[in-house]
């Protein structure tokens, strides 16, 4: 589930451990639910939350990504220690999508144009008002109120 709101981006001074510990509390997980939901030991967790590790490989920064229900991208920022933009990799298939669950992970790479699965273009914005995807939690656009599938998508 990527919920993409601003109190769930990292800033540029936060470490891996603080981001992970802020949302994993944020969101009222143990460390354990976190570790069984990423798929990740317990013992993973709590090195990385008390500083040990700083860098993590592909299935566990995945994994505990969508456990976090945040893009990886925001993963990949505490760990370089740079700002990420609130939205810049929330993008959805209009056609595979099912709103109200998380997107595909191979749509929020920042450098996917379309659909894996389908051939669609991918869609980052609402194309009645042009204002980015805030979030994938609703199926309507909250400035405008429109829909977020297909007939209402631009890209």
């Amino acid at each position: 589930m990527y919920i993409s709101e601003p109190n769930l981006l990292p800033t540029p001074q936060e470490t891996l451990a603080d981001y992970v510990r802020r949302v994993r509390t944020s969101l009222g997980l143990s460390q354990r639910e976190l570790a069984d939901k990423a798929g990740v030991h317990l013992q993973s967790v709590g090195k990385i939350e008390r500083g040990q590790t700083t860098r993590l490989n592909q299935k566990p920064k995945s994994g505990l990504a969508h456990a976090l229900g945040v893009p990886v991208e925001y993963l990949d920022a505490v760990c370089k220690g740079v700002a990420v933009e609130a939205i810049a990799s929330l993008k959805f298939c209009p056609t595979c999508w099912i709103p109200g669950t998380s997107p595909d992970p191979m749509w929020t790479s920042a450098r996917s144009k379309y659909c894996f699965a389908c051939g669609s273009a991918l869609c980052d914005r609402c194309s009645n008002c042009n204002e980015a995807i805030a979030s994938l939690k609703f199926r309507f656009c909250p400035y405008c109120g429109k829909a977020y599938k297909k007939e209402f998508c631009s890209s």
